[in-house]
């Protein structure tokens, strides 16, 4: 097959990755080159592969790359996360197994979306079920993040040692259940295994109701719904409220609560208001 074939998008897309790169950046002799960028040999010696075996996958005739070997010449080519995904997608039809990267701060475009919803509480959670965002909604309608400690902002640890928490729930144990499947299921599609480990572990050992809860291995898949609270001055209140992924931010989600009829919207302007 000829390197030039449509059929060798994998090669076309590491060529034209290679032939981006300055050589002077990585201490390669600039010299006189036929093309722009690094050699092939220049990358397979960053990506510690044999040089012909590089230059055969560029022409679509090295055979299929292992996962590993295709991030180590990911790296080698100084590739983007998008950039790595998009690798794997050419040469196994499917975007590379999730790598967890959990960053508590988010960009100010990030926090502007949030405080774009006056009347609607907004949080953004890690897939470990950190807060690290909120809007002014969510400090009055839910919780006041900014005053509780950092370590406190969970909302498993809310929602299994909190009392305040649990007794604002209409229904809490199944509530508490919906909760702990759905972190399981994220905490597992971002690859956060390890990092929820310690959490598990903590919760198993002060809630005998986690524990048995977690033990159950259920995977909750809902993404929005309708949700009751006992709020201390609103009485109960009723919220519809959905997630959303955070585009290139595989370890984020961002939920957002509306008043389920226009009677709660307005008992929601009436304390946000008085509240500034």
């Amino acid at each position: 097959m000829s390197e030039n074939t449509s059929e060798n998008a994998l090669g076309t897309f590491l060529r034209d990755r290679r032939m981006r790169l300055d050589p002077a950046t990585f201490g390669f002799p600039a010299g006189r080159r036929r093309t722009p960028g690094l050699r092939r040999e220049e990358v397979a010696q960053r990506a510690n592969i044999s040089s012909t075996w590089y230059t055969w996958l560029e022409q679509g005739r090295g055979g299929s790359p292992s996962a590993h070997v295709l991030d180590r010449i990911a790296k080698g080519l100084m590739l983007t996360e998008p950039e790595r995904d998009h690798l794997h997608i050419l040469a196994f039809g499917h975007p590379p197994e999730p790598r967890y990267h959990q960053r508590e701060s988010i960009t100010p475009r990030l926090q502007h979306v949030l405080d774009a919803m006056p009347f609607s509480p907004a949080i953004i959670r890690t897939a470990t079920w950190d807060v690290v965002a909120w809007n002014k909604a969510a400090t009055v309608i839910l919780t006041d993040y900014a005053k509780l400690p950092k370590e406190r902002r969970n909302i498993l640890r809310m929602m299994f040692s909190d009392e305040r928490v649990r007794a604002a729930q209409d229904d809490w144990r199944n509530i508490a259940r919906y909760v702990v499947g759905a972190f399981r299921a994220d905490a597992a599609r971002a690859g956060a295994g390890v990092e929820i480990r310690q959490l598990v572990d903590e919760l198993s050992a002060g809630s005998p109701e986690f524990r048995a809860m977690w033990a159950d291995n259920e995977i909750t898949g809902t993404r929005e719904g309708i949700k009751r609270l006992h709020h201390p001055v609103l009485g109960v209140i009723e919220l519809e409220f959905s997630t959303f992924a955070v585009e290139g931010r595989s370890d984020l989600n961002m939920m957002v609560y509306s008043p389920a009829n226009p009677e709660v919207m307005e008992q929601f302007r009436s304390l946000i208001a008085r509240a500034r």
